[in-house]
């Protein structure tokens, strides 16, 4: 036991050493190039997806599908897809995989963005709702935006923005109890899984993300070219089996 010691002093030393591992150490901000997102003629729909720390895979990957994919179909005014979060510095999605954001809302100039995709993400029903720089951020795109969108409890953040104020949206289902309760003046659509009031697309999430994304590609292209694109997905695409709420229809 004697000689044991030093090794155990040894092994302890090195557990509660001050210098992090390789692997742990803070990430830099990047130094690369920003991306020029710029398109001065219109011929594409910009569409910045924002994300964060506990963005959820789904709701992300899925509508970044459906609208990357619109450059592959011609005759159409195609969509041009970049992820913006509050800097470059990598984001870590709820299920743990890493993203390098192409944008951040803080420390870069933003191009024009057509179209606004707000994932859920972990802190969608609390911390996030106290970012003033976030809010702020989805608010100054509201005003040139032609669509914002949700997904699951990306909702809340459009919400606690002001935007869903005088219109019909919708949420994950299991949490549109909490939104009536901490939004009591909106109308929160149950048993439908998007609602397309005004500017706005709210969803369920989830899955039926694609749905949503769908929709908005129907709208703008045609029932042709959503489905040339769920087809390409493997989805199967009818708008009618899907419920849904399209107000002033």
């Amino acid at each position: 036991m004697r000689n044991l010691l030093p090794f155990v002093l040894l092994f302890t030393f090195a557990c509660s050493s001050e210098e992090p591992s390789s692997h742990l150490r803070p990430v830099a901000q990047t130094t690369e190039e920003v991306p020029d997102f710029s398109d001065p003629n219109e011929e594409v729909y910009n569409v910045a997806l924002l994300i964060m720390d506990g963005v959820y895979n789904t709701e992300l990957t899925a509508p970044y599908d459906i609208f990357q994919h619109t450059i592959f179909r011609d005759g159409i005014r195609p969509m041009k897809t970049f992820t913006v979060a509050a800097n470059r510095e990598p984001v870590t999605t709820f299920e743990g995989m890493r993203i390098l954001p192409d944008l951040g809302y803080e420390t870069d100039k933003l191009p024009r963005i057509d179209i606004l995709v707000v994932p859920s993400a972990e802190h969608h029903l609390d911390s996030d709702l106290e970012n003033e720089a976030l809010l702020d951020f989805v608010r100054k795109v509201d005003e040139q935006a032609t669509f914002v969108t949700s997904h699951c409890d990306g909702a809340f953040v459009l919400a606690k923005a002001g935007l869903l104020d005088g219109h019909v949206s919708t949420t994950f289902p299991s949490d549109i109890d909490k939104m009536r309760e901490m939004f009591p003046a909106l109308d929160i659509r149950k048993d439908v899984l998007f609602v397309h009031d005004g500017k706005y697309i709210t969803s369920a999430g989830g899955a039926k993300s694609f749905e949503a994304a769908l929709y908005l590609a129907e709208h703008l292209y045609g029932d042709s070219i959503a489905r040339s694109l769920a087809g390409g997905l493997v989805i199967d695409w009818e708008l009618e089996q899907v419920p849904h709420l399209v107000v002033g229809e």
